[in-house]
């Protein structure tokens, strides 16, 4: 497999995480979307990582990995409080909580 089909496929899975986050109203299908995003940047990283015969891509890799945890997490959180105020995740009902 050449860099090109990496890249290629890299660019289909941000395109359709941006559509995903863009699109949709409810709060849990777009931290998938952010998260199919950052996958794809992961995809970049390591296929470039690969080309160039060197680590270094693979260990922003890992140090992205770790934040995209702690991300769902703090997400979920939010959208757990969100769904206990107002007993929906749509994101249009979100703007209600502000002070």
């Amino acid at each position: 497999m050449t860099l090109n089909n990496f890249l290629i496929l890299s660019a289909f899975l941000f395109c359709t995480g941006l559509y995903g986050t863009l699109a949709r109203r409810n709060a849990v299908l777009v931290l998938m979307s952010i998260e199919l995003m950052l996958n794809a940047v992961n995809l970049n990283l390591v296929a470039f990582s690969a080309f160039r015969e060197n680590v270094t891509g693979q260990v922003f890799s890992l140090f992205i990995i770790t934040i995209a945890a702690a991300e769902v997490g703090v997400g979920l959180a939010i959208v757990l409080l969100i769904y206990r105020n107002s007993r929906s995740v749509d994101l249009d009902q979100a703007d209600q909580l502000k002070g």
